[in-house]
């Protein structure tokens, strides 16, 4: 069954991809401006030929992928699409083929010559065939590239009468149809089987290959196309940027969906950068992004697919990252040890704490040091420096005693983590801030946030499927932590007035935390006035900690004290380590007839009511005048805290989309009086 059809090509659904509610944007850009010579008769324009052009044997998922491609080379080429002739299966009304040409193809019918309208037909031939084969994919099956015209004239776009919506889609930026001819040009290298040489798709991935391009299998340049795509119709506020070689292969990309952006701006205060699958040469060479939440849980706030652990790769993803948070800087960024993440953050984030991972310090230890005599012995020694050193001086005097008896002076891994010390080691980060991302204690660990859903061989395609798994569980774990924690009361275990007074503001899962340290006050047998200096005042607590062999043996903390500044400073530095204060200093409040925890040690993401109260960038309500992506941010961040509200009871939940509808129903009256 043949259909004759006379519409321009105009976006269809699939253009969303570039053009939807995404604010990215491309950071090596192809000039778009219509400023060059152009040549009659010509395809492309003289100096502009960015653009693959259609081949017979091009394949793609769909048909609107085949058309949105077809529909960018011609706005590159300078010329608009026709969609001639479409065939659909007589029973199912299914389409199996059609035919687009360009908007000058054919003549004007006779009936319409005598119209006012200027005669813009010249017979044009060019045009694309293409079909569904057996594979389900659409294959160009005929292809004529010449037109009888000048290509690169202004190409106007018809706007019907049509929502507030879609006239915001056609106010998109250039840089958004510069995003999509680029990613379409990978896609379409990647259909026709390495379009250009050493270009993405190859038959498997070596990442010594071309470490300045992004190593992709054949088809994986679809399968990003495909998810990017998806994301863009089902996330609203989904932002993602790119990154392409002068040959048009991908070399890099971020990206970043609506839930995850929202908990950058309540979390993206610590960040950890999880490199493992680089590290460890993972099929999917995959870079997260990870902060911790008011429960004490890991949130992912980016991730990236990088060309390499290259210092130009990491910058980039550091420089998409902080285009994605309006230049909001982390206090804490957390990586592996890393020469190109060290110099990356460095020249992105220079006001930022950056810290090495202890976590992945101590997994290495039996790699590094397992094949030295007396390992064992070696091996407590180094533990027992790094976790149980209070002072500076301790842990000096500890580490050169492990060197010096066990003979290790020349060990290379050990003289560079010495040298690194101050970036890892509990003993100097006293004064940073790592919200229960530092793993200072013994046993804690950091896992990388697919664990479970991402192992060495897996292919890119299935871990964009299982990406939506792992956050669909992370979600829904982080949705029920919020209602039981507003909806339920913790047991008391002391008469502590500290316990009764956050067990009404933490989330249930730090409030265990707490709880935890004030049932160890107990163990803290000991508070005396150490040493004095005007309102400062230095306490010594001594505490029973269990050691090893199970046996007891006491340690003596200092704490500093100032009542006139509701200070209180302990050397263990819980409250910078962890968020909240430790047995040692509620000792020392209890010990001066204090009764509550000082405000200022009650930190705000570790609140119940957290995301309730908090407007992440308050300064965004002075939105501009003429900013639409400013003020779209703005609404989707005051709606994502009504959705908040709204989910915990369905009482919540009827009240706020009745307010949905009563709001939308008040806009559409601001519409109407505009029309």
């Amino acid at each position: 069954m043949e259909v004759e059809e006379e519409n321009e090509a105009f976006p269809s659904n699939n253009d969303c991809l570039a053009e939807g509610k995404c604010d990215g944007q491309i950071l090596k850009e192809i000039n778009t401006e219509p400023t060059e010579s152009f040549d009659v008769q010509n395809s492309l324009p003289e100096g502009k030929k960015e653009f693959v052009a259609p081949a017979v044997g091009m394949e793609f998922e769909s048909y609107d992928d085949a058309y949105n491609y077809y529909n960018c080379y011609a706005k590159e080429a300078g010329f608009r699409v026709r969609v001639k002739n479409s065939w659909f299966k007589r029973n199912s009304r299914e389409k199996y083929g059609a035919v687009l040409c360009c908007s000058s193809q054919g003549f004007k019918r006779i009936k319409d010559v005598n119209r006012l309208r200027k005669e813009t037909r010249t017979g044009c031939p060019a045009m694309i065939r293409m079909r569904v084969v057996n594979s389900k994919r659409w294959r160009v099956l005929e292809v004529t590239h010449e037109h009888n015209h000048l290509l690169g004239a202004k190409i106007y776009k018809s706007v019907k009468k049509m929502g507030s919506g879609a006239r915001s889609k056609l106010q998109s930026s250039s840089d958004a149809e510069v995003r999509k001819i680029k990613l379409y040009r990978a896609l379409v290298i990647d259909a026709v089987g390495n379009g250009t040489p050493n270009c993405n798709a190859t038959g498997g991935r070596k990442f010594s290959d071309h470490p300045h391009q992004l190593n992709l299998r054949k088809g994986d340049s679809q399968a990003i196309y495909n998810y990017l795509c998806r994301l863009q119709l089902t996330n609203p506020n989904f932002f993602y940027l790119m990154d392409f070689t002068d040959e048009g292969c991908l070399r890099n990309v971020f990206w970043v969906d609506s839930r995850c952006r929202a908990s950058c701006g309540y979390f993206g205060d610590v960040i950890y950068v999880d490199s493992t699958c680089m590290s460890n040469r993972y099929e999917t060479p995959l870079v997260a992004l990870v902060g911790v939440n008011h429960h004490g849980q890991t949130v992912l706030l980016g991730c990236g697919l990088l060309a390499g652990e290259t210092v130009e790769s990491y910058t980039w993803l550091f420089k998409a990252w902080l285009t994605c948070v309006s230049g909001q800087y982390p206090q804490t960024i957390i990586t592996d040890r890393c020469k190109a993440l060290q110099t990356a953050i460095a020249e992105v984030f220079p006001k930022s704490n950056h810290r090495f991972s202890l976590s992945l310090i101590m997994k290495r230890v039996p790699e590094k040091l397992g094949g030295l005599r007396n390992y064992d012995a070696i091996r407590k020694t180094f533990v027992k420096a790094v976790f149980e050193t209070l002072k500076v001086i301790e842990f000096e005097a500890a580490w050169g005693f492990m060197i010096q008896h066990f003979g290790v002076t020349d060990h290379e891994w050990l003289r560079s983590l010495y040298e690194d010390r101050a970036r890892w080691a509990p003993v100097y980060l006293k004064d940073t801030f790592f919200a229960g991302l530092s793993a200072s204690k013994p046993g804690e660990n950091l896992s990388p946030f697919f664990d479970k859903y991402v192992h060495k061989q897996t292919p890119l395609k299935e871990f964009l499927d299982k990406y939506e798994l792992a956050l669909q569980k992370k979600h829904k774990e982080e949705t029920l932590a919020d209602i039981e924690s507003r909806n339920s009361s913790p047991e008391l275990r002391t008469r502590c007035s500290f316990e009764l007074q956050l067990s009404k503001l933490y989330t249930r899962e730090i409030f265990k935390r707490f709880q935890f340290e004030v049932e160890e006050m107990y163990s803290c047998f000991s508070t005396t006035q150490l040493h004095v200096d005007g309102p400062i005042i230095i306490f010594l607590v001594k505490e029973r900690v269990l050691a090893e062999g199970n046996r007891r043996e006491i340690r003596d903390y200092e704490v500093l004290y100032n009542r006139s500044a509701s200070e209180v400073r302990c050397i263990c530095s819980c409250f910078n380590f962890y968020g909240y204060l430790c047995r040692h200093a509620l000792c020392v409040l209890n010990f001066n007839g204090v009764e509550e925890v000082p405000s200022k040690y009650i930190l705000s993401r570790c609140k119940k009511d957290y995301k309730r109260f908090y407007v992440p960038d308050q300064g965004s309500y002075n939105v501009d005048s003429i900013d639409h992506m400013q003020w779209f941010n703005q609404l989707y961040r005051s709606a994502l805290q009504v959705v908040e509200e709204g989910a915990i009871s369905l009482d919540h939940y009827k009240v706020a989309l009745q307010a949905f509808e009563d709001s939308l129903n008040r806009v559409h009256v601001v519409e109407e009086k505009q029309d």
